[in-house]
């Protein structure tokens, strides 16, 4: 994983801070939030909250101590220990593409399958930029809904050795989470002691936490796995159209959900989550890399610190329908302040495209490449005496060249950044290769890596138990 220890860029001053914090204490005990399940209502009203049908109504006093009991950084541990994580501080955590329904591979879009599930598994693992998979890095239209979540879970644990993501459409299926990564870790006692699985939980923007993600909330929670409480806002649909309204909105909503998670399970980790960017006024549609989305982004980290928090927002997101200029464009716009924010978990990394409805194989190739570019951007220069080369000005003199220097020979192989996925040959050179632009090269790349990919090892206890339930929960639920 990386850690970016770059100072953090922070935009709002002390008085922007206190107008923002006056006003998520407004929405929480003026407006209320709305939580869609009665087990959560009845927590808070046996907490002393004012509650009115499903309507919580806060006092902002409480919510800043339940948030408090929230513990700043914690680990995530995976199956291979070396893939092990930690949320919080100076660390970033990439995770793949997220929720897609379809697949784009070259010039085809198309639903996505339980092969191409299994293929971006493969991708995750093989590229040590990322740290994770994610959790739904595609949703498998050819696999039965209400089982599909089983193949899911199994292929993420066997096919990467990585931290993996947890299934949050129902209580029932974040329970099947829990009880697989039990068997892969060793037991519920294992897991709670460190956490195996991490899950979204996204509010029902605005101001409604609706009852299945509260189901699998409470599933996660009870079992002391990490959730990120996400609101997720498109200013001018699901926020008022200012910036400054949708930091104050998305802070009632998460602090909301995060107060929630500690009375169900005082200390649970949790993550301060961030999905926001704005719609496109002419046609309704979202929008995504806009510099509205970028200052959102850079607010966000600040305020998280502010609590306290770990947080996770940014990726590599664009609203373009091809991998092209625009996706490059975009996505960057929204990488580079994911890295200045210092984002703690960072989801949609690789492979997002057409505003996330679609998982793209060669768009995942271009945004690992501006991963690993940024990574050694983020990564502060080592400046000492050894380092000014003034032996190589004696050696060369005056109007020479560097290219034959001790100096140089002594550090070429390692001295600079060497591209993926870019080009750097001259143009005849170009042609001769077969004058192939990014796109082209990013689906060779690709599937040359899957082509390579080599299963990390599992022991076949585990994976024979994994095997067995998977089987009986299948037939459970009819399919």
């Amino acid at each position: 994983m990386f850690r970016n220890t770059m100072p953090k860029y922070e935009i709002l001053s002390p008085d922007a801070i206190a107008v923002l914090d006056k006003g998520w204490r407004r929405i929480v005990s003026e407006i209320g939030v709305q939580f869609a399940k009665p087990e959560a209502v009845e927590l808070f009203r046996a907490a002393g909250q004012r509650t009115d049908g499903e309507v919580v109504y806060l006092d902002p006093e409480f919510v800043r101590a339940q948030v408090a009991l929230a513990p700043r950084e914690f680990d995530v541990q995976a199956r291979n220990p070396a893939n092990t994580v930690h949320v919080g501080g100076d660390d970033m955590v990439f995770g793949a593409v997220y929720g897609s329904p379809f697949v784009r591979e070259g010039d085809t879009r198309r639903d996505a399958t339980m092969d191409d599930f299994r293929r971006l598994c493969m991708l995750s693992q093989s590229f040590g930029q990322l740290d994770s998979a994610g959790g739904v890095i595609c949703e498998p239209n050819d696999t039965p809904l209400d089982s599909r979540h089983l193949d899911m879970i199994y292929a993420l644990q066997t096919l990467t050795d990585k931290v993996y993501m947890g299934n949050v459409v129902s209580g029932p299926n974040a329970a099947d989470t829990i009880a697989m990564t039990e068997i892969l870790f060793g037991g519920r006692a294992a897991i709670e002691a460190v956490p195996a699985t991490i899950s979204l939980i996204n509010c029902n923007s605005p101001l409604r936490w609706d009852d299945r993600m509260l189901d699998a909330q409470f599933e996660y929670c009870a079992a002391r796995q990490p959730v990120v409480l996400t609101p997720f806002l498109l200013m001018g649909a699901m926020s008022p159209v200012t910036v400054p309204a949708a930091l104050v909105q998305q802070l009632a909503e998460a602090l909301s959900g995060i107060a929630l998670a500690q009375l169900i399970s005082p200390g649970c980790p949790v993550i301060f989550g961030s999905f926001l960017s704005n719609i496109d006024m002419q046609s309704g549609s979202p929008s995504f890399g806009t510099p509205e989305s970028a200052m959102g982004l850079l607010c966000t980290g600040q305020l998280a610190r502010h609590f306290g928090l770990p947080f996770r927002t940014g990726g590599g997101l664009t609203s373009s329908q091809s991998c092209d200029a625009q996706a490059a464009y975009e996505s960057l716009m929204t990488l580079l302040p994911t890295f200045l924010a210092g984002t703690n978990w960072v989801m949609h990394a690789a492979g997002w495209l057409e505003g996330g409805l679609v998982s793209c194989y060669e768009k995942f190739i271009v945004d690992i490449e501006l991963l690993r570019m940024l990574r050694v951007e983020f990564t502060p220069l080592e400046i000492d005496e050894e380092s000014l080369a003034f032996g190589a000005h004696e050696e060369v003199g005056h109007g020479g060249h560097f290219l034959g220097a001790q100096h140089t020979m002594e550090r070429f192989r390692e001295c600079f950044y060497r591209p993926l996925l870019s080009s750097t040959a001259n143009y005849e050179r170009w042609l001769k290769l077969g004058g192939k632009d990014a796109t082209a090269r990013a689906g060779e790349i690709c599937a040359k890596t899957l082509a390579d990919y080599q299963p990390p090892p599992l022991d076949e206890a585990i994976r024979a138990e994994l095997d067995h339930y998977v089987r009986r929960r299948r037939a459970e639920l009819g399919d």
